[in-house]
């Protein structure tokens, strides 16, 4: 498959204009024309229908947009890692969950750059399925995840462990409370996909409670969110107490003790099993599990 040819049809889908499309690879309207007809020769299908409204996918073309961003993402990444290999450059390619992307790996990125100036960072900070999925794809190298994946093509390695609080800033609510009251609480959730999601419903489990049978007034995907959300009154979470520690010694938000109840997340360093670490890359996993990584 030409992907130059590839690349002229995504571009094309995205787009929505053959006009454009061609302004944006630089190309004239009958030159991107053709590319996308030898596509279409080179696989035997139709994959446009062209309209006044713009372009529209066939169902051949439905196929093809759907592989077309994972061909050409690793395209990409072939030639930005060749690229880098030539110039002797040392790159991390950083993918984290946000619990610890947004709040703790900031000052461990800091200390480590102290020691290796060389070496460039770039962090992308998702929730942890986002993360693995980056990881599978090669957008990213290592990811930091939270709760650990069976998946095979995947290697981990434990990092850290931190309990999830149920906090809350309002004040009508009891210092205890059993599994039973429980259920009445007007609960703030993350998002599917998110690890801590994913850690309650695995503890919820363990009692032979579902998620969906608590109080869930709404979900959000991103922490910071909900943390502002719960100190603003507008319900109660979950929430990992990595971030919240200074939130509790200022009394902006208390914790609600659930009778023989804890939850325990641990976070996970993961990359691909079949990727060759470089050095750099294994002297930052090194340093991220030890004490001088400085989580904040």
């Amino acid at each position: 498959m030409n992907l130059q040819y590839l690349r002229a049809f995504y571009v094309t889908v995205q787009a929505n204009s053959i006009s454009n499309a061609a302004k944006m690879l630089h190309l004239t309207q009958p030159g991107l024309s053709m590319q996308i007809q030898s596509l279409e020769k080179e696989l035997q299908v139709s994959l446009l229908n062209r309209s006044n409204k713009g372009v529209e996918l066939t169902e051949a073309g439905k196929v093809v947009f759907d592989y077309a961003s994972t061909i050409l993402s690793l395209q990409d990444n072939i030639e930005r890692d060749l690229k880098n290999l030539k110039a002797q450059k040392k790159q991390l390619l950083l993918g984290s969950c946000k619990a610890i992307g947004e709040y703790a790996l900031p000052c461990s990125i800091y200390i480590y750059k102290i020691d290796n100036k060389d070496v460039d960072i770039n962090l992308e900070i998702s929730n942890t399925q986002e993360v693995m999925d980056k990881l599978l794809n090669r957008t990213i190298n290592i990811g930091i995840i939270q709760g650990n994946t069976h998946n095979p093509a995947l290697k981990t390695q434990k990092i850290t462990s931190g309990r999830l609080l149920l906090v809350t800033s309002l004040p009508l609510i009891k210092d205890v409370i059993t599994i039973d009251e429980l259920y009445r609480l007007p609960l703030i959730c993350r998002e599917n996909g998110s690890g801590t999601k994913q850690t309650i419903i695995d503890f919820l489990k363990k009692y032979h409670i579902a998620l969906d049978d608590l109080n869930i007034i709404y979900e959000l995907n991103s922490m910071e969110a909900i943390k502002s959300s719960v100190i603003a009154g507008k319900g109660i979470a979950f929430i990992p107490e990595l971030i919240i520690k200074r939130e509790l010694r200022d009394g902006m938000l208390k914790k609600i003790e659930i009778e023989d109840f804890e939850i325990i997340s641990d976070y996970y360093i993961a990359y691909r099993s079949d990727h060759h670490l470089s050095l750099h890359e294994n002297e930052f996993i090194k340093f991220i599990k030890s004490s001088k990584r400085g989580f904040c």
